[in-house]
């Protein structure tokens, strides 16, 4: 169902509460490393400002157990401010009189920003007396954090009951990618999946089997899939309790006429370190002692060919041991190709997580079609969950 967004609303005059995702990443002296998720955060932001209504933002950030400074979303403010070129306040709490108070003088065109709502355990535990206590903060709710909307929590859902609830630009442009891709992808429709673990995709796979017309698998989940096959792998990452699992995923595909790829040649490590020694092997041939962190070039080589003429590609997971720049290669040269595959005109769709990332550090965000923000809110949705942040907008024939 299309939800409603913030077009389908006046809001002139109105008091807006939004639930963006600023839950970027610190340095040990608390600056911002990477502010990829304010900046997806602003277009909606400056629609709302524009329309000349004022604005109460709201995020989590970290994981915090009570009020801690570390947590505090300071930072955010001060690179807001910076970003949309006029002050954004820090409120000293989420909620209370003193909240209260700043909310009341805002005029149109201003920006409140209220401190981490994690600071209170009722917002995870989605209360719905602090939800109430958030919806006195608005007359609208916006929900622009797709990173988040698999939470049942008071900001992502329990405002919604309280409030008229409509998606941000953000969100609509995550549900309209995402939801595209699975529902009307143009075809081939090839997946890429990666990770450390089976036991992590296992849904995932199954949907795409439903979906896709070719899965590439790489990263440590193909080490379970290698030895369910009976293929040596020395002593890399592999999750016993899943050879069944894995031979079931593979069985599934083959029936439904999905190709299903696996490496073909791995880049193997004597230990789990950065600087560890390295060497390209082709499968099957792994030493004991020996572990894969990578897939290698012949496999890229294969993965390239399952690509040349997809028109259609969603990678979630990377493929080695991206942290490890001597592990990244294999991810970093999938990642070409999918530039190149989007420069050709393809659809190409990057899952939010650790793919995310690594196209991030690649460099090449803006070359691909659309980059997720939301890592476990993308896996789920890709796995056919419905997300509770979603389903508690209000549909597009609600919207008046």
């Amino acid at each position: 169902m299309e939800k409603a967004t913030i077009r389908d609303v006046d809001l002139a005059g109105r008091h807006v509460l939004m639930r963006a995702d600023f839950n970027v990443p610190l340095d040990a002296e608390g600056g911002i490393t990477d502010d990829m998720r304010i900046r997806a955060a602003l277009p909606t932001i400056r629609y709302i400002l524009r329309a000349g209504a004022s604005l109460v933002l709201m995020s989590h950030l970290g994981r915090p157990k009570g009020p801690n400074p570390k947590d505090s979303l300071r930072p955010v403010a001060a690179r807001l401010s910076e970003l949309l070129g006029q002050p954004v306040p820090l409120a000293p709490d989420a909620v209370g009189p003193a909240v209260t108070t700043l909310v009341a003088a805002l005029q149109p065109g201003q920006v409140l920003l209220l401190e981490n709502l994690r600071f209170h355990p009722e917002e995870e535990a989605n209360e719905p007396a602090f939800a109430a206590e958030l919806a006195k903060l608005g007359d609208i709710y916006v929900n622009d954090a797709f990173g988040t909307a698999h939470r049942a929590h008071a900001s992502t859902e329990g405002v919604a009951h309280d409030l008229p609830a409509y998606a941000g630009f953000l969100m609509e442009k995550e549900l309209n990618f995402l939801g595209g891709a699975l529902e009307h992808p143009q075809r081939p429709l090839v997946a890429i999946t990666g990770g450390a673990k089976v036991s992590d995709k296992i849904a995932v796979l199954e949907r795409l089997i439903t979906l896709a017309d070719a899965i590439l698998i790489g990263g440590g989940m193909a080490n379970t899939f290698f030895k369910a096959a009976g293929i040596a792998v020395g002593d890399s990452l592999v999750e016993d309790g899943k050879l069944d699992e894995a031979r079931r995923i593979q069985e599934l595909a083959l029936t439904r006429g999905v190709r299903f790829i696996l490496p073909t040649d791995v880049v193997i490590a004597d230990r789990f370190a950065a600087d560890a020694q390295s060497r390209v092997m082709p499968l099957g041939a792994v030493p004991v002692g020996w572990r894969i962190l990578d897939i290698g070039p012949a496999t890229v080589a294969l993965f390239a060919e399952a690509l040349g003429d997809a028109q259609t590609i969603v990678f979630n997971g990377t493929l080695g041991v991206a942290e490890f720049p001597a592990f990244a290669e294999g991810t970093d040269a999938v990642i070409k190709l999918l530039t190149e595959r989007a420069q050709a005109g393809a659809t190409v769709i990057i899952g939010g997580g650790d793919s995310a990332a690594a196209v991030e550090a690649a460099g090449a965000a803006d070359k691909v079609t659309h980059v997720s923000t939301g890592g476990g809110a993308s896996l789920e949705f890709l796995e056919g969950k419905t997300l509770p942040g979603v389903a508690a907008l209000r549909d597009r024939t609600e919207a008046h």
